[in-house]
């Protein structure tokens, strides 16, 4: 049986949810999808330059899952902008700090994959 998750904080939600490449219908792009939990992690790591022992502190982590978390993010975001894809931002297991047990009603929606995971649609 696997551990029970730890709480993933992040600072905030998305401004956007979605993005996607211009001229080109939503209709007929692919998806990928990364989680709230992914997207901190993107900024605490390359927006606001922390080394990972201290975003994984801010999230609430450990290193090695600050450090997954984010080679996963990279990974989905890359393969959208190589192959056209439109990103969506959604999901995950996560709490804003401050905000009751859980951040913004619940745990993030969890998608088809589960909590945490990233899905390559």
């Amino acid at each position: 049986m696997p551990r029970p998750r730890k709480t993933r904080f992040v600072q905030g939600g998305p401004m956007a949810n979605t993005f996607r490449p211009q001229g080109i219908p939503a209709r007929d792009l692919g998806q990928v999808v990364v989680p709230i939990e992914g997207l901190e992690a993107l900024r605490l790591s390359d927006l606001e330059k922390l080394d990972q022992e201290t975003a994984a502190a801010r999230m609430n982590v450990s290193r090695q899952t600050f450090g997954r978390v984010l080679a996963e993010a990279r990974e989905v975001v890359t393969e959208a902008l190589v192959m056209g894809k439109m990103i969506r931002i959604q999901g995950g297991s996560y709490a804003l700090p401050g905000v009751g047990r859980w951040g913004r009603g619940g745990r993030g929606r969890r998608g088809r994959h589960g909590p945490g995971s990233f899905s390559r649609d």
